[in-house]
């Protein structure tokens, strides 16, 4: 569990069941993230593809530009 730091939850986390002020990880949808991200690097696809491609596989949405944002900060 982390501590939460924003009113965002952030795409491969849920708030905690047992305390709101901590976040959980959804394993499944970290590893569709980092699957994604070499392609997004490399440019194999574009971000908005990504983004499609994350939402199809864990029925989750996450915006081109929150894709983005989640790239450029490593």
């Amino acid at each position: 569990m982390y501590k939460r730091k924003s009113s965002t939850i952030p795409f491969g986390y849920k708030l905690s069941e047992e305390d709101s002020a901590y976040l959980e990880e959804i394993p499944e949808q970290l590893k569709v993230l980092e699957e994604i991200k070499p392609l997004i690097k490399d440019q194999s696809i574009s971000l908005r593809e990504g983004s499609m491609w994350i939402e199809h596989k864990t029925g989750r949405k996450l915006s081109h530009m929150g894709l983005k944002k989640i790239v450029d900060n490593e």
